[in-house]
């Protein structure tokens, strides 16, 4: 494409906002009652007799239509209420509360707030994490976050480091965009351990995408989206404290202050600190079960809120120092660091970053928003696995601006803007040094459609020019179509182009003998081509009653084809190797879940999931190694009643079984070191119960793999950590077998 044809589309992209038509606004809020109380009600359709100009009420109740004096006939409607026409003869706010079919006299309605909350109503298929959902597990940071959840599978990505990896739609977590606040956050050098410097406790909600995502947040969304919503000094407490302990001697803290500095201005400072100190060997195979560590995560938050101006800012610095020491039980750094005394690693990373987010909706009128993010990191480790070194540096900068308006009223509404990114990488792997700077600016432009009844869209497109990947398009596309009441059949497609850092996404294969090998083609990035993948998907979500309780059922199958893959080959046990994809790679999801209100505050969430996932590797086709086939999840929830507190007892269980796991072949190995070809099916069981105090204290006990699974030969040739055999790899299962855990929770506003 030629350089005047891709300024065309930029140019496209950035003046269609232009076009935009400025009109007055009336606003106003819609609300039921429930328990004798007023509350937003969500969903409610509000638009102009005889027209289709309207809108939809938001989470709060709040809408927002075009006014124009030839309007007079307000009309508000939603299922199970009775539909109210209003005159309206000026944009003055309105207030209404819709009245219940039935006879209000007779009927007692009761409202549940849920933990996981699935949208009806928006075009992809999203659905929220809530603060509720977190604390039904010790959630001490966000790797451990996803335990309650089944579109997410967490596994640990070798037997040493105790790193944690997160898989959506059988895809790693390189291939899912993870950001905080819709900045990008987990990527570069933190892909391997940044999940885990995400505390828990700083969370208040996660929301989960799955398929291609908005091309707002970049083009590297392939399998899907994660952004983690933080806690707001406003809306947080104003102390929090949670302490944590395990049988591991695993110990935590979270503190929590946060205070208003003037009537506009709030800040606050959280502080996150864990060790672990115990060395552990159950399996007695000479090395640790999990590493020894501790780290210090220190975060001052700072908001600013003008509503007459329709202002909001946050800012945000943060600095991290994270040591990990694992390897033999005998290992000491002092005196067996770079010999053949005993096997050890070390991993140390220091981070520092700082964003800016400032919002601004027009007073006047408000579907006319600005947005600015602005964040910048500094992130270094410096790391060895026996004899191998890593060490890499990241420097990275990020902007984006976003506008969002309307065309000609609010079913119609678009979100345009310019975003920039830059990475400095430099990296020492072994003896090699690799250095690169990665720069990418691009325009986007989003236009969502809703025909205010039973049809959403949202389609995107992006252009980017990037030094290394050149200039491409990203095109999303999302439906959603409502066929009867209490469903959405949505559907979606989308590309999404990255570039693979090898080292920084692999590096559980450094705990190994494996002589590493790229096979140069030429590429841009360790002589490698950018991946290139497209993801298609459709869900299908059904809400119902069954025996007078809530239940829901959500059937979705997503596919990803790669144009271009980097291909981890270590199907040879002596060596790994990277090169570009000759042939096909996929990956096929299909998941079944259903949730039921099996009696009040009794929840049931059960799913199944099935993966086909397939790659050409040089030798021929093969299924993904250490992915199970089959996945059941079930997950029950409980809260029992009391007299002086809402909810004085918690109880949550989560049982997984996965299915066998193909291992990477052994056969070239010696046969004391071989493996059969499955491993072995796996089931776990966590437990935890909360007791309530008060609405500012609570504790709460519980256990992880309460059955005491272990897999009793994680390390292959744990005896000879030098030989050409060692592999720390083949983990399919828990590896320490049970733990326990205690903690409290104290909150004061």
């Amino acid at each position: 494409m030629s350089f005047r044809n891709q300024l065309k589309i930029l140019a496209l992209v950035f003046t269609l906002p232009l076009f935009v038509r400025a009109q007055e606004t009336l606003k106003g809020e819609v609300l039921e009652v429930v328990d004798g109380k007023e509350v937003p009600l969500t969903g409610a359709n509000v638009y102009w007799q005889n027209t289709s100009i309207g809108a939809m009420t938001n989470e709060d109740g709040k809408f927002s239509v075009p006014y124009s004096g030839e309007y007079h006939q307000l009309v508000i409607s939603f299922i199970g209420f009775k539909t109210i026409t209003l005159e309206v003869h000026s944009n003055a706010f309105i207030r209404q509360v819709l009245q219940s079919t039935s006879d209000l006299d007779e009927v007692t309605l009761k409202s549940q707030k849920q933990s996981t909350a699935k949208s009806y109503l928006k075009a992809a298929n999203t659905f929220t994490v809530t603060n509720d959902e977190l604390l039904k597990a010790a959630c001490c940071n966000l790797s451990e976050s996803f335990e309650t959840n089944p579109s997410i599978d967490v596994n640990f990505a070798d037997a040493v480091t105790g790193t944690r990896q997160i898989k959506m739609l059988g895809l790693t977590s390189p291939y899912i965009l993870i950001a905080t606040e819709n900045i990008p956050a987990v990527r570069g050098a933190s892909q391997a351990q940044g999940l885990s410097f995400i505390p828990g406790t700083w969370v208040e909600s996660i929301q989960i995408t799955k398929g291609a995502g908005s091309v707002v947040n970049g083009f590297e969304s392939i399998a899907g989206q994660i952004n983690a919503e933080l806690v707001k000094p406003t809306t947080d407490h104003n102390f929090f404290l949670n302490l944590y302990a395990a049988s591991s001697q695993r110990i935590e803290l979270n503190a929590h202050y946060n205070t208003p500095v003037s009537e506009k201005w709030s800040t606050g400072i959280y502080v996150h600190g864990n060790t672990l100190q115990k060395k552990h060997d159950v399996n007695d195979d000479g090395f640790l079960d999990m590493p020894l560590y501790s780290q210090i995560n220190v975060m001052n938050r700072w908001q600013y809120t003008n509503p007459e101006k329709g202002i909001v800012t946050f800012i945000n610095l943060r600095y991290l120092n994270d040591g990990k020491q694992a390897g033999q039980v005998d290992f000491k750094p002092d005196t067996d660091k770079f010999t053949t005394n005993a096997w050890g690693s070390e991993i140390d990373t220091e981070r520092m970053e700082g964003s800016f987010k400032l919002g601004y909706v027009n007073p006047e009128i408000p579907y006319q928003s600005l947005g600015f993010q602005l964040a910048y990191s500094h992130h270094e480790q410096n790391s060895y696995f026996g004899q191998r070194i890593y060490d890499i540096r990241h420097k990275s900068f990020y902007s984006n601006l976003i506008y969002n308006s309307i065309i000609s009223d609010s079913r119609h509404k678009i979100k345009t803007g310019i975003s920039f990114t830059y990475d400095h990488y430099n990296e020492l792997v072994e003896s090699a040094d690799y250095a690169r700077n990665d720069n990418a600016i691009g325009g986007f432009f989003e236009y969502a459609f809703d025909n205010l009844d039973n049809f959403t869209m949202t389609a995107g497109i992006r252009a980017d020019q990037h030094n290394r990947l050149g200039f491409f398009l990203t095109p999303r596309l999302h439906l959603r179509y409502t066929p009867w009441e209490k469903s959405a059949l949505r559907a979606s497609i989308g590309r999404g182009k990255r570039s693979a850092n090898i080292f920084a996404e692999n590096q559980n294969l450094f705990a190994s003998s494996r002589q590493i090998n790229i096979l140069d083609d030429g590429g841009q990035i360790y002589g490698l081509d950018p991946e290139i993948a497209w993801n298609y998907g459709v869900s299908f979500l059904q809400g119902f009653n069954l025996f007078e309780r809530k239940a829901d059922i959500t059937l979705d199958y997503y596919r990803t084809t790669f144009e271009n893959q980097v291909v981890v080959d270590w199907e040879n046990p002596y060596e790994i190797s990277f090169y570009n994809l000759e042939g096909q790679s996929f990956a096929n999801s299909f998941q079944l879940e259903i949730n039921y209100n099996i009696a009040e505050r009794f929840d049931l969430r059960t799913a199944y999931k099935y993966y086909n996932i397939q790659t050409d590797y040089q030798d021929g086709r093969r299924i993904k190694p250490l992915v199970p086939e089959h996945r059941v999840f079930v997950n029950l929830a409980y809260e029992l009643f009391g007299q002086n507190v809402q909810a004085p007892w918690k109880f949550d269980a989560t049982f997984n079984w996965l299915s066998e796991q193909r291992f990477p072949d052994t056969s070239l190995s010696p046969v004391e070191y071989q493996r059969d070809e499955f491993s072995p099916t796996v089931a776990t069981l966590n437990a935890q119960v909360t007791k309530v105090f008060s609405p500012k204290f609570e504790i709460y006990l519980g256990g992880e793999n309460v059955t005491n699974l272990r897999q009793p030969d994680p390390i292959i040739s744990a005896e000879d950590p030098f030989g050409p055999n060692f592999d720390t790899n083949f983990v399919y299962g828990p590896i320490f077998g049970s733990m326990y855990y205690a903690g409290l929770r104290f909150k004061m506003n």
